[in-house]
């Protein structure tokens, strides 16, 4: 099985780390933690090269080539090619309008 180059934008580990941190902030520590483990563990599983992924729903996230897949109320906007995924955003999903 053969697994593509996982590449994390720093705005998307930003973001991660924001939310993790808002999670902490309520007094749950363990969950912070978790979520942030949770995300990076699904990040690593795109990188099987036999999936293909969607383009994105939203007009002009799609038109610019970026594909986009859900975890959980998140969207994880992508880049992708043969050797590689470039993350490019991680956001809640109602923020997407389309």
């Amino acid at each position: 099985m053969g697994k593509r180059k996982i590449v994390v934008k720093k705005s998307v580990a930003d973001s991660i780390a924001e939310i993790a941190w808002y999670i902490e902030s309520k007094g749950m520590v363990a969950t912070a933690e978790n979520f942030s483990d949770s995300v990076y563990d699904f990040l690593q599983q795109l990188s099987d090269q036999r999936k293909v992924y969607r383009p994105c729903q939203e007009p002009e996230r799609s038109s610019l080539g970026f594909k986009c897949i859900n975890f959980k109320k998140y969207t994880v906007v992508l880049i992708e090619s043969e050797s590689e995924l470039t993350i490019c955003e991680f956001i809640p999903s109602k923020l997407i309008w389309w």
